[in-house]
């Protein structure tokens, strides 16, 4: 219980946690309702305002990358390529912090995003720059995660076969 006139402190990674979860189990959903898929957006966009308020640089970046893939998902191309860039730039800024696979999901991203706004091409590139650095994931459980996300954007599979040899 609070004092009168204090403020109740928030525990900001434990909500960040829980909508993060909740964002995943609409996201990995075969089919969601509308209704699903506005609270998948509010929910990822909730996880990332709480990290931002007490996460890590690799907090942030995840949480950007989560709300970019929702953005993806629900094909909102201005929006989806707006978080991969900001997703992509807080990964190069810190680059020393994150994880090897947060690398490789930087460019799935963009990847995403780049082929969502019609640029064949530069996606296209994106997406085997996205290979090569899944190439690179320590742990090979890790390495499987993300060739089966990447496996997802429609690319030929002989072409992913001989990126992940």
């Amino acid at each position: 219980m609070t004092q009168a006139g204090a403020k109740p402190t928030l525990d900001h990674k434990f909500i960040a946690i829980e909508l993060n979860q909740r964002a995943w189990a609409l996201l990995e959903k075969e089919s969601r309702s509308p209704e699903e898929n506005d609270e998948m957006l509010h929910v990822a966009h909730a996880s990332l305002w709480h990290w931002l308020q007490i996460g890590t640089k690799v907090n942030h970046q995840r949480g950007l990358w989560l709300v970019g893939r929702v953005h993806v998902l629900l094909g909102n191309r201005e929006a989806a390529m707006r978080y991969a860039r900001q997703t992509m730039d807080m990964t190069e800024a810190h680059q020393d912090d994150m994880a090897d696979f947060d690398h490789a999901y930087a460019s799935e991203l963009l990847a995403r995003a780049t082929l969502l706004s019609g640029e064949e091409g530069e996606a296209a590139a994106l997406f085997r720059k996205a290979a090569r650095l899944g190439q690179l994931i320590h742990g090979e459980q890790n390495r499987k995660i993300f060739f089966s996300d990447l496996e997802a954007i429609p690319y030929p599979k002989a072409e992913l076969s001989d990126l992940n040899s």
